[in-house]
This record gives structure tokens, C-alpha cells and sequence, in this order.
């Protein structure tokens, strides 16, 4: 293993209040809905930054029974704040390791928290199923009954039964708001359905790396609220914000059902140079150099699209495209863009003068516009 960690770094970075790891190996991925489990780099790397914390973080906290309790509640609270999908007898179940944590840190055991995010993908699972069937079965709106939003200090439910109906109000209060916002019933089944598949789906994407950084998110934030683990993904996209450029086509771009979307195009990137991609185009298919094997990312999560469509400057990348507006059906495009310097102008610092009469004198005052801190670590 090797480990790119430089304390001049590190300290730089604490005007942020954020203490910024950087592990420069890569991580297992798993994309489906089968188990997670974790691999020996995130057990290696698990020590590394519980000793860089104990050494470098400003309190100086131990990782003790204490903090490993507090860990837990921390975790459990980022998976299901608000009680929803667990039950108190998988709470009962992840009791054992409330006092362990800090010992299994030190052994190399991250076996814990894997099991417990598989557990919630089940319950999940469960809680999805639930949402289609009680969709299908509708609501008395003639009734009055009561919801309460926030259930994040009520006690874990006992029983599936118990959730159910915990779940029924939930959907009750979803359905009669967007029936206030004057969709019919047949949009309202539409919404709550893709609004929950979404989800799951969105959870079933998760990869080794997202449950290793939440779960040593919670584990850092013992240390200080303002204090985060930063995956190798989270460390390159907090290096962008902080250096206002990244190595890439230039474009912005979001999830529309299985498709990678085109949001907007960033002037003077090579994209835009380009005037091949435009905003609105999907991207179906991602190939690197001239020869490369184009790679379908439909249905891939947009994290690991950035990562295929990013590279070093110089570099070229074909992208497979739906142009935008394009009947279903329709045949793809193939462009080639060649990778550069991207600069995000439009977050970067800005000045100007503006003139303003008072008594009968003119002055001058200078403003300075600052949408985003930033600084070139």
C-alpha cells in the first residue's frame, strides 16, 4: 500500500475545519444488489485513519468504549434517522458491537458495519414492496389521523406489523401533498412509486467505498461535527472545488432515469470548443483513446461515468450520445473530444466599481464578488 499523506497538507487544509485523508489506492466496487463485504485495503486503511486522527486531530480523543458507542449511534443515525426501516430486533443485534468498535479498529475487523448496511438494503427491500402494495391499495382521505414527520428520538418498532402502519400514514401525508399540488390520483401513484425505486436504486448502487466512508464519516465526526473522511472520488471533487479546475471535457451532468444526462456545457472546455455535445444529450456509451472499447453506461451511476469521462489532460475520449430531442429509437452518435484544463470560471472570485452620488459628490466603491471559497492546495 501506499499512502500519499503529507501533515504541510493536511494543516493547509484545516481552514476548512475538515481533515482531509487522501488513500491513493483504489477501492472493490459492487454495483448490484448483493451483499457488501469489506475488502483488506479498507481494513489497512481503517487503521491508518484512526492513528492519523489520534495524532493529528486537535483534541486529541482516544478511541475508547466511549467513542465507540457514540460511533455506532452515529452510523445507525446516517443509515435511518428517523426509524424507518430498521427494527428494534436488528437494533438488539447490532447492540454487541456497541462497546467493540474501537477494538475491532485496532484488529483489522470491519466486518460490522458491512453487516449492518446489508441488513438495511433488506429492510429497504422490504419498505419498497410495502410502498407499491399499500399504492395499489389507496387511502380513505375521509379520515383524519395524525403523522409524525420527525421520528428520529422515538424508540426503534418492534414489529413489521407496527411499520406498516408507520408507513401508511407516511405515504398517507405524501400522497394527500401532492394531491394539494392538483395531481390526479393515477400522477400521484407515479410519483411515490419512482420516488421510492429511485431510492432503493440509488442504495443498491452503493459500493464498498460509500458504505467505508460513511461509516468512517461517523466515526470522525466523534471527533469534531466538522471533522470527514474524504473517499478518493470526495477527496478529487473537494480538490476541483478548491482549485476551481479539473482535467476533463468540460460538461455538467446529472442522472435522468438510467441515462447520463447533459445539464449545461462550461465555456471555453473542450466541449464547448468542440460543438459536439450539447446540453440535453444523453450519454449511453463511454470508450477511452482512439481505439478503446466503448463501455455502456446506461444504468451506471453517475460517480463512475465522471470517472470514466475525466483524464488527464491531452488524453482523448469517444462518448456514444443520444442527441438531445431524439425520437425513442433513434440511432447514437459517436464524437471524440480530447481532454483539457477546465477552468470554473463562473465560481471564481470577481471585481468591479460601481459609482454612487451622495450630497451632490460622486464616489467610487469597489466590490468584490466571492461565490465559493477557494485556494490551489
Amino acid at each position: 500500500m501506499r499512502l500519499n499523506y503529507d501533515p504541510r497538507r493536511v494543516m493547509r487544509a484545516l481552514f476548512s475545519s475538515t481533515l482531509l485523508f487522501i488513500l491513493s489506492f483504489g477501492f472493490s466496487l459492487n454495483a448490484s444488489g448483493e451483499a457488501l463485504h469489506p475488502d483488506r485495503k479498507q481494513v489497512i486503511s481503517s487503521q491508518v485513519i484512526a492513528n492519523l486522527l489520534r495524532q493529528y486531530h486537535y483534541n486529541h480523543q482516544r478511541i475508547n468504549d466511549r467513542v465507540s458507542s457514540e460511533w455506532l449511534d452515529l452510523y445507525l443515525d446516517r443509515l435511518d434517522r428517523h426509524r424507518l426501516y430498521f427494527l428494534a430486533s436488528d437494533i438488539a443485534q447490532f447492540e454487541k458491537y456497541r462497546y467493540l468498535l474501537d477494538d475491532y479498529i485496532r484488529s483489522g475487523n470491519m466486518d460490522p458495519p458491512f453487516l449492518i448496511f446489508n441488513t438495511f438494503k433488506v429492510r429497504l427491500s422490504q419498505r419498497v414492496n410495502f410502498v407499491q402494495k399499500q399504492l395499489d391499495r389507496g387511502f380513505d382521505f375521509s379520515i383524519d389521523e395524525t403523522y409524525q414527520i420527525d421520528r428520529s428520538k422515538e424508540p426503534w418498532v418492534e414489529s413489521v406489523r407496527e411499520l406498516d402502519e408507520i408507513w401508511r400514514k407516511k405515504l398517507k401525508n405524501e400522497a394527500l401533498n401532492l394531491k394539494l399540488s392538483g395531481r390526479d390520483w393515477a400522477a400521484v401513484q407515479k410519483n411515490l412509486r419512482k420516488r421510492y425505486t429511485n431510492f432503493q436504486k440509488r442504495i443498491e448502487q452503493y459500493n464498498t467505498e460509500d458504505v467505508f466512508q460513511l461509516f468512517m464519516n461517523a466515526l470522525a465526526e466523534t471527533f469534531d461535527p466538522h471533522t470527514s473522511y474524504f473517499s478518493p472520488i470526495t477527496s478529487e471533487n473537494f480538490g476541483i472545488d478548491m482549485s476551481l479546475s479539473f482535467e476533463g471535457i468540460g460538461a455538467q451532468l446529472t442522472t435522468e432515469d438510467d441515462y447520463t444526462k447533459v445539464v449545461r456545457i462550461l465555456p471555453g472546455g473542450p466541449a464547448d470548443r468542440s460543438k459536439q455535445l450539447w446540453a440535453n444529450d444523453k450519454i449511453v456509451g463511454v470508450a477511452q483513446g482512439e481505439h478503446g472499447e466503448m463501455v455502456d453506461v446506461i444504468g451506471m451511476r453517475l460517480d463512475d461515468v465522471v470517472q470514466k469521462i475525466r483524464g488527464p489532460k491531452g488524453t482523448v475520449v469517444r462518448l456514444e450520445v443520444i442527441p438531445a430531442g431524439s425520437p425513442a429509437g433513434s440511432p447514437t452518435k459517436e464524437i471524440s473530444l480530447v481532454r483539457d484544463k477546465v477552468i470554473l470560471e463562473e465560481r471564481a472570485a470577481k471585481s468591479d466599481t460601481i459609482e454612487l452620488v451622495h450630497q451632490g459628490r460622486k464616489y467610487k466603491i469597489g466590490v468584490i464578488d466571492v461565490p465559493a471559497f477557494y485556494v490551489d492546495l
